[in-house]
């Protein structure tokens, strides 16, 4: 079946006001899924596993572990927005995102591969960073797509749609890390999933194409100044982004060292098993409420009280893991983090696509809100590490994750201009 022509941009960037398909949706839900695999393979399992082997005398596998992540997130916060600018200025026959889509997974895989051999510390790092540097690219185009081809009164259903690929993506690839038989194994099989998992996007749907007269000019000091968006001027925006921030920052505190949680305080046989559990239980909880939620969003025609309520249900899941330690308080929380998450990440979504500035940077401003997913990665290791080591271990870790993720919650009131 050859590729449907690409449909040409408007004059004028505007809002879309025509429906999208199923087939658009499954197509981008599994690519979209497919990057989370490339991505959280190596977060929950590999790149713990590579940690524990290669630390260096006298250096804890917890910190060669932040460094690593902390190290790929920086990169990952500086190319995800400006791969979506340099997407809103191609001008290519084949649309504005699909090209960086597919440049990046093939990149990502290729990373992937090359991490799988790293036999430093230092190796980590640059694999790692690797990964995240293509891998965001095409995520970028990915999620600039939603803004480019959804209406608003359909946002938060394509949103649950993402939102349920995303964490098949993650149990995919935890599970592709766990079963492969090996650290190279498990990075080769994540490789092998998230360019295939992109390929029905990339060869069956394309984007409006930009017309190269149109295409805005490009010098380093407009790219630059671009990506400031004044807080001041467009306060939902802000308020949006801190939102973001604050939740995925208690979640990042909360997944970071749980396979150490598991080996080190609940005594686990298996703990890389047991992460592998524990993402399959909040992954069914999550899949019954993140496409359900942006359904329900959509219908009531609000976004405010769910991320609330989403908030608060995250808020007590990281709690449980402060005060009830054993195995059943772990399955308990991951249960209902998954319905937590689950709501936040569909609606939430929708949320970000309602509060942007303007239509004809799309992918600059998205890849600006994607720094609240990146940036926590960042501050998660530089936290968890001095909380788990000097503060007063795993039970001050989770507090502290819980406090932050309800501020979060509580600050989406902020927003005046989305109800």
């Amino acid at each position: 079946m050859s590729a449907p022509a690409a449909p040409t941009a408007p004059s004028e960037p505007s809002d879309p006001s025509e429906p999208v398909g199923r087939s658009w949706t499954a197509a981008l839900s599994l690519a979209n899924g497919a990057i989370w695999a490339g991505w959280y393979g190596p977060l929950q399992i590999l790149l713990a596993l590579q940690a524990a082997e290669l630390a260096p005398a006298g250096m804890p596998k917890e910190s060669v572990l932040a460094w690593v992540t902390g190290l790929g997130a920086a990169v990952s916060m500086v190319c995800n927005p400006l791969a979506g600018a340099l997407s809103d200025r191609t001008a290519s026959r084949f649309g504005r995102r699909t090209p960086w889509i597919l440049a990046g997974v093939l990149g990502g895989a290729g990373a992937l591969v090359l991490l799988a051999g790293a036999g430093t510390v230092a190796g980590m790092v640059l694999g790692w960073c690797l990964v995240q540097l293509t891998l965001n690219a095409a995520f970028a185009a990915i999620t600039a797509a939603v803004p480019d081809r959804v209406p608003h009164r359909q946002r938060g259903a394509v949103g649950g749609w993402l939102g349920a690929a995303q964490i098949l993506g993650v149990v995919a690839g935890t599970g592709l890390a766990t079963a492969a038989g090996g650290v190279r194994a498990g990075y080769a099989a994540c490789a092998g999933f998230t360019l295939l998992g992109t390929l029905p996007y990339v060869l069956l749907h394309r984007d409006p194409v930009l017309p190269a007269g149109r295409r805005p000019a490009l010098t380093p000091r407009t790219l630059l100044s671009s990506f400031w968006i004044s807080p001041r001027r467009h306060p939902d925006l802000g308020w949006a982004w801190l939102t973001r921030f604050l939740i995925n920052l208690g979640n990042a505190l909360a997944l970071l060292y749980l396979l150490y949680y598991l080996r080190d305080v609940l005594r686990r046989p298996d703990p890389g098993s047991g992460v592998l559990v524990l993402t399959a239980v909040n992954g069914v909880t999550l899949l019954g409420t993140v496409v359900a939620g942006g359904f329900w969003s959509d219908r009531v025609g609000r976004r405010q009280p769910f991320v609330v309520w989403a908030g608060v249900l995250m808020t007590v899941a990281t709690a449980m893991l402060a005060v009830w330690q054993t195995w059943a308080g772990a399955l308990c929380a991951a249960a209902l983090l998954g319905v937590g998450f689950g709501v936040f990440t569909s609606v939430d979504f929708a949320l970000m696509t309602d509060v942007l500035p303007a239509a004809a940077h799309r992918g600059k401003d998205m890849g600006v809100l994607n720094i609240a997913n990146s940036l926590p990665q960042v501050a998660a290791p530089a936290l968890a590490g001095p909380l788990v080591h000097d503060l007063g271990g795993y039970r001050v870790l989770y507090f502290t994750a819980a406090a932050v993720g309800l501020l979060g919650a509580l600050l989406v009131r902020r927003i005046r201009g989305v109800p």
